[in-house]
C-alpha cells in the first residue's frame, strides 16, 4: 500500500495556472460510513449506560479519532481510558465494515472521470491506515495515486498537516488542489492548507464561504467545476 512516507513526485508542471490535483477525504464524502462511526460509539456508549445524542452526533463527525475521544469521555464521564475507547470503537467500527461499504452517490463516476482525464487523486484521511486499507477493498485502491491517514502525519485534521503533505508527495501547489470534504473539520483543514474546497455536507452543515463552494451531492461535482475552483482564484 503506497503510504506519504515515498517522496513522489507525480505532476509535470505546465505553465498554466489550472487544476493539478483533487484531494478527497473518505468517510462521508466517498464511502457512506459516518453512519457506520455513529452506529459503534452509540452503540457502545448505550451498552455502557449512556445515550448519545444527534448533538453529539454533529460534534464527533469528521474525527480525528483523538478528538472524538476527548468529547465523548468530556461528555459522558464514561470511566475509560482513552486508548481503552479507541480500540472499542475502533473494533466496533471494522465489525460494521465486514459486510462491505457503500459508497455515495457520484463517488465512482467522479474517480472514474478524474482517471479518465489524467488528472490525479489523492485520499485524505483522518482515518487510521487500517481503516483505510479495510475501506479500499470497497472503494478500490486503484483510483488513487497514493493515500494518506491520520496516523502516518505528525497532525491530522483539523490542521492542515494531510493536505500539505499530499500536494508536497504531488509536486503540487496547494492552490492548485481542489479539496473535496464533506465535514467542517475537514474544511478547515483544507482552508488552513490553502487549498480551494468543495464541501458536499453529511451531518454538520458548512456554510459557503470565499473560496468554498458547498453542494448537495457528489453528483454535481464534474471536471468543468472542479477546474472552475482553481481559475475562479488567479
Amino acid at each position: 500500500m503506497t503510504t506519504i512516507s515515498t517522496a513522489t513526485r507525480l505532476l509535470d508542471h505546465g505553465d498554466d495556472h489550472g487544476l493539478q490535483a483533487v484531494l478527497l477525504d473518505m468517510d462521508g464524502t466517498l464511502v457512506d460510513t459516518e453512519d457506520f462511526w455513529w452506529q459503534a460509539e452509540a452503540s457502545l456508549f448505550a451498552e455502557l449506560g449512556y445515550a448519545l445524542s444527534e448533538e453529539d452526533r454533529a460534534q464527533v463527525v469528521g474525527g480525528p479519532m483523538t478528538r472524538v475521544i476527548d468529547y465523548l469521555i468530556g461528555t459522558t464521564g464514561v470511566d475509560l481510558s482513552p486508548a481503552d475507547l479507541t480500540v472499542l470503537i475502533n473494533q466496533r467500527f471494522v465489525d460494521l465494515l465486514g459486510g462491505g461499504v457503500p459508497l455515495m452517490p457520484g463517488a465512482e463516476r467522479l474517480l472514474n472521470t478524474l482517471a479518465a482525464h489524467g488528472i490525479p487523486a489523492a485520499l485524505v484521511s483522518a482515518s487510521h491506515r487500517h481503516i483505510i486499507d479495510i475501506v479500499l477493498r470497497s472503494l478500490g485502491a486503484e483510483h488513487f495515486a497514493f493515500t494518506v491517514a491520520g496516523d502516518e502525519v505528525p497532525r491530522t485534521k483539523p490542521h492542515p498537516d494531510p493536505y500539505l503533505a499530499a500536494a508536497r508527495r504531488l509536486g503540487a501547489e496547494p492552490g492548485r488542489c481542489v479539496v473535496v470534504e464533506d465535514a467542517p473539520t475537514g474544511v478547515r483543514a483544507a482552508e488552513a492548507a490553502g487549498c480551494p474546497v468543495i464541501a458536499v455536507p453529511s451531518v454538520a452543515a458548512i456554510e459557503p464561504a470565499p473560496g468554498r463552494l458547498v453542494v448537495s451531492s457528489l453528483e454535481q461535482v464534474d471536471l468543468e467545476l472542479l477546474r472552475s475552483m482553481v481559475t475562479s482564484r488567479v
